[in-house]
């Protein structure tokens, strides 16, 4: 407790009730959690009645280090300290039959989901013009963030794209479960259900611990928010951290007032402020406090650092986007040319995904190393699909989706015509696929040819599920099964150059390997669970990220990918109406979009520690023309000159309704 100030030491020694920790950037939010929990266990509290729940892999992974350091490896009992999807999971797997699906559930990658959104499509007779297999995902992702179910979904749309959304949005729904399968979003959707329409189940389920501990708390949708006050609601010993300023995931189903509306939930609650600051210099913290009051709906704190003064972050105005990326490389090259300034050191930050082209372009003239954020998740890759599919169905024959994928992959004479003759057996008689490939000679239409290929494929799926149940390494049953389906000359066969043929290999060899990793973490390895977790970890937003930024480059990110992080020297670029604050929350007059755009500004300025860098162009390219932009209103906000915003606001000509298709 010696190392904790004032406010740490409040919230730390709490230790009943709900309490509501308000944490600002830079102010030791993860160190407070870990020494609260464990002051609880040391004023008696069973470690494994503690529950910790945060948003990423990577945050329980880190909390998980830190209790352990605080604790001692000796001791047996450890907290339970997970994801939101991760709990949600292991309730799933001891009650989800109490809705009617199977416990051994599979959870759809990205790729499943995207043949049965196509599926769906076509029965409805929706063409790739209205409706795009992903924009359907989108659709339904969104309505899942928000508690909104299909039936639900048809009564809240208004255009004719989002009615059409909503029918197939119901028949979706049906055919995963009809499958056995949920997708990533029906795993905190089917928790909060469970909760609501099985009372008995619920407090089963919150008996198991005394005290919870919520990170991130302003990042919670509905359904994670019911789900707390469900576990929550007997012993009311509950500990939420979070930032309002920093609720910046509303397009995620995210909503600010959880955490604005907590005291009202929860009237005895204790309110503890963290403001303390030890990440940012004074002159940075004092751009961000200065703009973030002009939120009104908010908590009122203000960070105070503890390093104050350090230099003034200054405005530069550039006369296009390509003068912007040119002149902040320049400045970049020569802060490299620095003593003890390093390409990791440095991060520029921009709003939209179509930023980065010009400054990528520059920092290759320039031979800066770089790294951009996103692209293709490692689990979306074919190759790794395919092999990841062949291991679903050897630990879950019944995963219909996973063994249509595999059936003629790679080809063994198994032809779209057979498969489509399979699939609607299963469906004439009411049963899974993998049921009708053991009982096909009773099967009309298909020729002893293909029988017979499909014959040596479910040999095959039944000689590897023998090995599995042998106890068979893991790793070696991955390797004997791409040696044998012989995925390597599909990959020839695939792709015509040896370079690309081989980074597609390494990709396969990389599965072995998270296999083999598996295996060596776990003194009890299962295969479903090696499954279960890839599905977790594949729609962990910090996953690919952290991979990334481990190499020794200037980062490249959006404002949102820059959450949770922070760099000695920090560029946010393109400070531009219709930019930050972004074109479609301008539109948004009604809404709230304007103060998540602020929060969003708020959160690029305290990624930076010691230089901060403010940047904008006075015109952009539209369509092959120059046009001009105003700079961003949160500029203005910052240095004091706020009194007319609409002064600065581009015009923008009236737009005509379109209809909804």
């Amino acid at each position: 407790m010696a190392g904790l100030n004032p406010s740490q030491q409040d919230a730390v020694s709490t230790l009943k009730g709900p309490l509501l920790v308000l944490a600002g950037a830079g102010t030791g939010k993860t160190r407070v959690v870990t020494f609260r929990i464990a002051n609880l266990i040391k004023h008696g509290t069973k470690p494994d009645r503690i529950l910790g729940v945060t948003f990423t892999n990577k945050a329980a992974q880190e909390m998980k280090e830190r209790v352990v350091e605080l604790l001692g490896k000796k001791s047996k009992s450890k907290p339970e300290i997970s994801t939101f999807h991760s709990l949600c999971v292991k309730v799933l797997r001891r009650q989800i039959t109490h809705l009617g699906y199977p416990a051994n559930y599979t959870i759809l990658d990205r790729g499943e989901q995207e043949s049965i959104a196509r599926s769906v499509l076509r029965e409805i007779r929706v063409s790739d013009t209205q409706i795009k297999p992903s924009e359907l995902l989108w659709m339904i992702s969104g309505w899942k963030s928000k508690s909104v179910r299909p039936r639900g979904a048809a009564s809240i749309a208004e255009t004719d794209k989002e009615h059409l959304g909503a029918m197939a949005y119901r028949r979706y729904q049906q055919q995963i479960k009809n499958r056995g399968s949920v997708d990533f979003d029906d795993l905190l959707l089917l928790t909060e259900q469970l909760f609501r329409e099985n009372p008995s189940v619920m407090q089963e389920e919150a008996d198991r611990f005394d005290h919870i501990l919520i990170d991130e708390y302003q990042d919670t949708n509905q359904s994670q928010y019911q789900i707390v006050k469900s576990l929550a609601g007997r012993h009311r010993n509950l500990c939420v951290v979070g930032d309002d300023d920093q609720s910046i995931y509303a397009w995620r189903g995210a909503e600010v007032e959880h955490i604005l509306s907590f005291q009202k939930d929860w009237p005895d609650a204790k309110l503890v402020r963290l403001q303390d600051n030890y990440r940012s210099t004074g002159n940075i913290l004092k751009l961000a406090n200065t703009l973030i009051v002009f939120n009104k709906l908010r908590y009122d704190k203000e960070l105070k650092a503890a390093r104050p003064g350090g230099p003034e972050p200054p405005i530069h105005q550039f006369p296009n986007e390509t003068k912007e990326a040119e002149e902040t490389v320049r400045s970049i090259r020569n802060r490299l040319a620095q003593p003890g300034i390093e390409p990791r050191d440095i991060a520029i930050l921009f709003r939209t995904n179509e930023q980065p082209r010009a400054f990528e372009v520059e920092l290759r003239k320039a031979k800066i190393p770089y790294v951009l954020l996103g692209g293709q998740s490692f689990f979306d890759r074919k190759e790794v699909r395919d092999v990841m599919a062949y291991l679903k169905v050897i630990a879950n024959p019944f995963d219909e989706v996973s063994l249509l994928r595999i059936l003629n992959t790679p080809k063994r004479g198994i032809s779209p015509k057979v498969i489509e003759t399979i699939v609607e057996s299963s469906l004439k008689k009411k049963q899974n696929i993998w049921k009708t490939l053991l009982d096909l000679d009773e099967l009309a239409g298909v020729n002893d040819k293909a029988k017979g290929a499909v014959g040596r494929f479910v040999a095959l799926i039944k000689r590897f599920q023998q090995q599995r149940e042998s106890n068979s390494d893991l790793a070696t049953l991955a390797r004997d099964v791409i040696s044998d389906i012989n995925y390597r000359a599909e990959l020839q066969r695939l792709y015509s150059t040896e370079e690309e043929q081989n980074v597609k290999m390494n990709s396969v060899e990389e599965v072995v390997n998270a296999l083999g990793a598996y295996c060596q973490q776990n003194s009890k390895p299962d295969l479903g669970q090696f499954l279960q977790d890839a599905a977790i970890e594949d729609r962990d937003f910090d996953n690919d990220k952290d991979k990334k930024l481990q190499r020794n480059s200037v980062a490249l990110l959006t404002l949102h990918s820059a959450k949770g992080l922070e760099y000695p020297e920090v560029y946010m670029v393109g400070l531009e109406e219709g930019i930050l604050p972004h074109r479609r929350s301008i539109e948004d007059e009604l809404g709230d979009s304007i103060d998540e755009e602020r929060r969003l500004c708020y959160v690029g300025i305290t990624r930076a520690q010691e230089r901060l860098t403010l940047s904008l162009s006075l015109s952009r390219m539209k369509w092959g023309k120059p046009r001009e932009s105003a700079p961003s209103r949160f500029l203005y906000e910052m240095i004091g000159k706020a009194d007319n915003p609409n002064a600065y606001a581009p015009k923008r000509r009236p737009q005509k309704k379109r209809s909804g298709v």
